[in-house]
């Protein structure tokens, strides 16, 4: 079972809500697995899409941007306009790969120059900068 969900996380969803943006999850976990967490922590309602791991079909997990992509298009929305927030290296292979722009999480210390040297947009280490910036916006 997963822990609560990272500081700030919860705000920046009902900042995104505020700004009249949607939010998808594309996860290289189980959709299902996603959806549960969502419920159990009462988010479900933040979250438009979750794209999980595409079943027996792992080149197609990020960095792939086959998620992303079909993310988008599930959303109605063009990929190039969207923008992932991700916590991983592949997180940020798979937006660049999808044209589409990205911020890098970096949950631990070694991943802020990670995400630098490979090219996100932005990076940062508290989720509440994102939902005081999109508050702000």
């Amino acid at each position: 079972m997963a822990g609560p969900p990272t500081p700030g996380a919860v705000e920046a969803l009902q900042a995104v809500r505020a700004s009249g943006r949607a939010v998808a999850v594309v996860s290289n976990n189980s959709a299902e697995c996603v959806q549960r967490f969502l419920e159990e922590h009462g988010l479900g309602e933040f979250v438009a899409k979750v794209i999980g791991r595409p079943s027996g079909q792992p080149h197609l997990m990020k960095p792939n941007p086959f998620p992303l992509i079909g993310a988008a298009e599930q959303m109605q929305m063009d990929v190039t306009h969207c923008a992932l927030i991700g916590d991983s290296l592949t997180d940020i292979q798979a937006a660049h790969a999808a044209g589409s722009m990205v911020i890098g999480y970096a949950n631990k210390p070694h991943k802020a120059a990670l995400f630098s040297d490979a090219g996100a947009d932005a990076v940062t280490d508290d989720m509440q900068a994102i939902a005081d910036a999109l508050t702000t916006a």
